[in-house]
């Protein structure tokens, strides 16, 4: 009987791709989709993206999209605070989805962060990516169809003339040495409209892009209208 499993969605790559992996086997099924999503300006905690494209793209999808709300500076203590409650939620959602899946790549930091804090609220942690090597996943999602692009660049690692671009190879081949070809390190994030793991592709239109905090590049998106 497979695994029930709620997926961290950030509305980027690594999320989706992990979508992708996990519904390529049969011993887990993905329930639905957990996003962070900041309350002053309804966009993705980390990412930016709208809240109306994460929902477009678990509609894209086929699963249900759980919001946790946080505040814009938000402590460690607030953010297990949030996920308590959305896993809790998800638990009464979904008796026996116990296993939450995230698409962390090689920061065992992170991971044993994320694996702590789940085993105190009785859940397990899945990382169906973890231990790849990041430049031929980067490759493997490109040539499986994933269309993504920078929606945050931190300036501080990386060029702010990134914002906005495509991820696609002649991005990998333009970033400088010491830059992960997934951003793992932090140094950019994406949005992803198109890919096998969803239905059809999103018609997303570009925005402005603006520096916030005095380090990060956001490029915007949006969804088309009509």
């Amino acid at each position: 009987m497979a695994t029930p499993v709620l997926l961290a969605w950030s509305g980027g790559k690594d999320a989706a791709w992990a979508l992708h992996e996990l519904r390529r086997g049969d011993d887990v099924v993905v329930v639905g989709l957990l996003t962070t999503v900041t309350r002053e300006y309804g966009r993705a905690s980390m990412q930016g993206i709208r809240v109306e494209v994460l929902r477009a793209q678990a509609a894209a999808a086929g699963l249900p999209l759980l919001e946790a709300p946080i505040p814009a500076q938000c402590d460690n203590a607030t953010y297990d605070e949030a996920m308590a409650s959305a896993l809790a939620e998800a638990g009464a959602r979904w008796p026996g989805v116990r296993t939450a899946a995230f698409g962390d790549l090689f920061l065992g930091d992170i991971r044993a962060y994320r694996a702590q804090r789940l085993a105190a609220a009785g859940w397990d942690l899945l990382t169906p990516l973890f231990g790849s090597d990041t430049a031929a996943l980067a490759r493997r999602m490109q040539a499986g169809g994933l269309r993504a692009a920078l929606c945050c660049v931190d300036t501080r690692q990386l060029d702010a003339q990134f914002a906005g671009r495509a991820f696609d190879g002649a991005l990998l081949e333009a970033l400088p040495a010491g830059v992960d070809p997934c951003g793992e390190n932090g140094e950019f994030h994406t949005c992803v409209w198109a890919g096998p793991m969803f239905a059809a592709p999103l018609q997303l239109r570009r925005g402005d892009t603006v520096l916030r905090d005095g380090r990060f590049a956001y490029t915007d998106f949006d969804i088309t209208p009509g």
